[in-house]
């Protein structure tokens, strides 16, 4: 007879704090997330506060007309960090007072917030919540998870055989979300997971067959070959495919349809003195801090049964905290970025120098994966325009006479090219990857297409249809 017995073990292990969880959040959000996730803190927590510039009678901000007064450009200090004896010193340049405009600005509603609410909804215990959360705060702007969970668990400490398995749990739950196929990790998965929502028939079965088996012979569209290895006929094969078809490859895109909102810079870098100086956009940065009335008020009249204060007032100092790190973190990363790509800063889009996450990490001193969410929808005010930090990472093109450039510049110079072109004999895709290669560039015709795509010009036939029409 098999006796059940209970016995303590003692083992170590790593979970994922809330106030880490917090931070990562924090660390991914675009500005007017962050601005909107900060005032919802505030208005929950009531050790929180925000932190509004003083305005005088005409209605602009005191220290900013005190700074246009004085100087262009203005260096602060003083943006308080867990404490008020623990400060770290930031710098930024003056703006034109748009402060209270862009925290007036409406938030759109975005995937993270939706699938965050639907998390809401689901009876998760803690640790539950927090690894579905990583999960969804760690998916691209299509709505895929590009990042292994091996990686995922390494940045926010769930190793071992029994977090990743937690992990891999929480992944699921979070693909079980509307909508049906995000969090999938390659189109294979995103198009299987649609397939298992819809009603098992022999139709949707073979279907499922076809995306999981043989989505090669899918892409190259050899339907011969897919009815011989599926031993079918070929009508089922065709109408599996158009069953396949009308599935969405980016189920997240309908979130891309929000009004645009407008771009304020949370970095600015401008040439002082001959030397590149990065500096915070402060006045787009919103600010929080401790309630130090209310604070003091609950440290002298503290008694037992004030747990729920407490875990207010501690959950307030993390998110003071988590935010001062986000800030410091966001500056770090966009001036080691700025030290790497110089010569973008002196000559423009064509000098863009290729650039891996893990440089920028290694600079700074953090995880790759964290350089990844600094950079998610942040932008850099430069001389040659606003661009988004993510811009300046990619894998370099090999030039014959040695070196490599950066994508961003091979789409400046296709650019050049066709905006000088001939009204009359316009360059063609393949006429562009000649040129290109006499100059040293090695790039297939696809690529300068995709290059051409991205940079929304429309094929040699239409710019030789518009120009015919002009003339006429």
């Amino acid at each position: 007879m098999n006796v059940i017995k209970l016995a303590p073990r003692l083992s170590q292990t790593q979970t994922c704090s809330p106030r880490l969880q917090q931070a990562v959040r924090l660390l991914q959000m675009s500005t007017m997330e962050y601005a909107q996730e900060l005032e919802n803190a505030a208005l929950s927590n009531p050790f929180l506060e925000l932190v509004e510039e003083a305005r005088d009678e005409s209605g602009i901000g005191a220290q900013s007309a005190e700074r246009h007064a004085e100087a262009e450009i203005e260096w602060a200090a003083a943006v308080d960090r867990m404490s008020d004896s623990n400060r770290v010193a930031t710098e930024h340049f003056v703006s034109d007072d748009q402060a209270e405009y862009v925290q007036r600005l409406p938030v759109p509603p975005s995937l993270r917030r939706h699938l965050h609410e639907q998390l809401g909804l689901l009876r998760l215990d803690r640790k539950e919540r927090a690894l579905a959360d990583a999960i969804v705060d760690s998916l691209d702007d299509d709505g895929y998870l590009r990042t292994s969970l091996e990686e995922l668990g390494d940045a926010i400490g769930a190793t071992g055989v029994d977090a990743q398995s937690a992990l891999r749990a929480a992944l699921y739950r979070v693909q079980s979300l509307e909508p049906v196929g995000v969090a999938a990790r390659d189109i294979r998965e995103c198009l299987s997971l649609q397939l298992s929502a819809l009603h098992d028939t022999p139709l949707h079965r073979l279907a499922m067959r076809i995306v999981t088996e043989h989505i090669e012979l899918l892409a190259s569209q050899k339907q011969q070959r897919l009815a011989a290895v599926l031993d079918c006929g070929l009508t089922e094969v065709q109408q599996a495919i158009a069953c396949i078809h009308g599935l969405a490859a980016r189920p997240c895109s309908r979130f891309d349809d929000d009004a645009a909102a407008p771009i304020v810079p949370d970095a600015i870098v401008r040439k002082v003195n001959g030397v590149w100086k990065t500096a915070l956009n402060t006045d787009s940065i919103p600010r929080v801090r401790i309630h130090q009335n209310y604070a003091a008020l609950f440290d002298q009249n503290r008694m037992r049964g004030d747990s729920e204060l407490k875990a207010c007032l501690d959950n307030a100092r993390w998110t003071v905290q988590n935010a001062n790190q986000r800030v410091s973190t966001i500056l770090e990363v966009a001036r080691a970025i700025v030290a790497k790509q110089k010569l973008f800063l002196e000559h423009g889009h064509l000098a863009m120098k290729p650039l891996g996450l893990r440089e920028i990490a290694d600079v700074v001193g953090v995880h790759p994966s964290t350089v990844s969410r600094t950079v998610h929808q942040k932008y850099l005010a430069t001389p040659h325009g606003v661009v988004e930090l993510h811009r300046f990472f990619s894998r370099g093109m090999a030039h014959a006479g040695g070196g490599a450039s950066a994508p961003i510049a091979l789409q400046s110079l296709i650019k050049e090219l066709i905006d000088s072109e001939s009204a009359v004999a316009p360059w063609s895709d393949a006429a562009l990857t000649k040129e290109l290669g006499q100059q040293g560039f090695q790039i297939a015709r696809r690529t300068v297409t995709k290059y051409r795509q991205e940079l929304n010009i429309p094929a040699v036939e239409r710019r030789r249809g518009a120009t015919a029409a002009r003339l006429h």
